[in-house]
């Protein structure tokens, strides 16, 4: 790092909205001198503005070549299949999409494509059937190719009839009720 330099002042930095003065002075100086070290264009333009402004301002509103206006279904569609394919690399795909800028795509996804998404796969959820138990067994015996037609059956009182479990019934809780009971002074 550069030693800083004592006894120089700070120059005050405007912040908040650009002013179309602003504006104009900017893409004049650039128009001459290029788009290139943005801290020596913020300086020598005169905007009492920082370079990472100036770029962003210039980038994202003043350049000539910025498509303005509602994205098409064409431009939706290729955004949701590039997201797909790139996940959140807003710059590569606006890279894609000529006149778009990284930050309008990304401020369209989150405002507006993937609220539809999200609201299409609530909606497949909804209307596909939860598959039951039975349903799972008539699948797997129609997959194992029997043809023959079969009723599924359940015995109510042979489910709920815990007599025949033994040790798995109910003496157990027996048994640690005495056991409980005799270790008390």
């Amino acid at each position: 790092m550069a030693p800083k330099k004592d006894g120089v002042s700070k120059r005050v930095m405007n912040k908040g909205a650009w002013t179309a003065e602003e504006d104009t002075k900017l893409a004049e100086y650039i128009e001459i001198h290029g788009a290139k070290r943005w801290k020596t264009i913020a300086i020598k333009s005169g905007l009492n503005r920082c370079g990472k402004s100036c770029r962003l301002r210039w980038l994202n509103y003043l350049r000539p070549n910025i498509k303005r206006g509602n994205i098409s279904s064409e431009e939706e569609d290729l955004i949701l299949r590039l997201h797909k394919l790139l996940g959140n690399r807003w710059s590569l795909i606006a890279g894609r999409l000529p006149g778009r800028t990284d930050n309008e795509i990304k401020n369209y996804w989150n405002s507006h494509l993937s609220k539809k998404i999200n609201q299409k796969e609530r909606k497949t959820e909804q209307t596909v059937p939860q598959k039951t138990w039975e349903t799972v067994q008539i699948e797997e015996e129609v997959a194992r190719g029997s043809d023959d037609n079969f009723e599924l059956s359940f015995d109510e009182n042979e489910f709920f009839d815990f007599s025949t479990q033994g040790c798995f019934g109910l003496e157990w809780v027996n048994k640690f009720l005495q056991l409980d009971d005799h270790d008390d002074p």
